[in-house]
């Protein structure tokens, strides 16, 4: 079932929307990030937390990334994706644990629009995968179905229509999984080496100390004003002044859609610097477009 929530934007408060700004000002940004998962109780993983952060604020962008985290059970997908989940605000992602083949279509027409759609295993999706890829691909869905008028009684045909973009996360144990959905994914792998499991070990034990009490503390404030950071972000264009310079593999054809999740990762650290950068805009057809432009960072 998904999670029902008050989709009504917050407003902030003058010192949320310090501590947020804080936050997204930042220069060491990045770093930030990493050393606020670690405080809030994720070890490890660094490459995975950061690239599943990146991605829910692709979120923002006209064509977001989807994710798909991928492990064996018990090894700690689910707590992966809920802590990158847990940093943005709830009116901004829908979380379900399983999706019948056609209810993505009665989603209603602006509940996805730049949000996460979150599905816990992937074997919970298969069913709607057909739609998912669709949503993924063409950021839309329409669908035509016949039913009864509740009035006459006649049959009758009714449009639904379901507005991204959304940005995809998923998670699966499953090492076959639909080819079409997964090429579409960036996919992300647990780390379930030794040393791994004894940092985790480490960390379960930790909390049960006085200091894992107050630690717990923490971790709210903090989410808080992750999430408040997110809310402040902008959907704007990001343009890319090098992309031309950029070079990527070119042996299979799959790597036409590898090398666009590439280049929207990197519009995804640009959006998310947005206060780092001068918003700049062009005038184009009697319409003004506001853009901020990737660095070489």
């Amino acid at each position: 079932a998904g999670k029902d929530k008050d989709d009504t934007p917050k407003i902030l408060k003058e010192d949320e929307h310090l501590a947020a700004m804080n936050l997204l000002t930042d220069p060491s940004l990045l770093s930030r990030i990493l050393a606020d998962f670690n405080t809030a109780g994720i070890v490890g993983e660094e490459t995975n937390k950061l690239v599943g952060y990146l991605a829910c604020v692709s979120r923002k962008l006209d064509k977001p990334l989807a994710v798909m985290i991928q492990s064996t059970s018990a090894a700690g997908k689910s707590s992966l994706m809920e802590a990158i989940l847990n940093l943005v605000p709830e009116e901004e992602r829908v979380q379900y644990s399983a999706m019948t083949g056609q209810s993505l279509f009665y989603m209603g027409e602006t509940n996805l629009k730049h949000k996460i759609l979150a599905i816990a295993e992937e074997e919970g999706v298969e069913q709607a995968a057909y739609a998912m890829k669709l949503l993924q691909s063409e950021g839309k869905l329409t669908m035509a179905s016949t039913g009864k008028d509740p009035v006459t009684g006649n049959l009758v045909t009714q449009d639904y229509h379901v507005e991204g973009p959304v940005m995809l996360f998923l998670t699966t144990t499953a090492i076959e999984v639909d080819d079409e959905l997964l090429n579409r994914c960036l996919v992300l792998t647990v780390n379930e080496d030794r040393e791994q499991t004894q940092a985790i070990h480490q960390l379960q034990r930790k909390r049960r100390t006085l200091a894992g009490l107050l630690a717990r503390q923490t971790k709210e404030d903090l989410l808080t004003v992750h999430r408040n950071a997110q809310r402040l972000l902008r959907s704007l264009v990001v343009v890319n002044p090098y992309a031309e310079q950029l070079t990527f593999l070119d042996d299979r054809t799959r790597t036409r859609r590898d090398h666009e999740k590439y280049l929207t990762l990197i519009e995804s650290i640009a959006l998310l610097h947005q206060y780092q950068r001068e918003v700049k805009t062009v005038q184009h057809h009697d319409q003004k477009i506001s853009y901020v432009e990737v660095t070489l960072d």
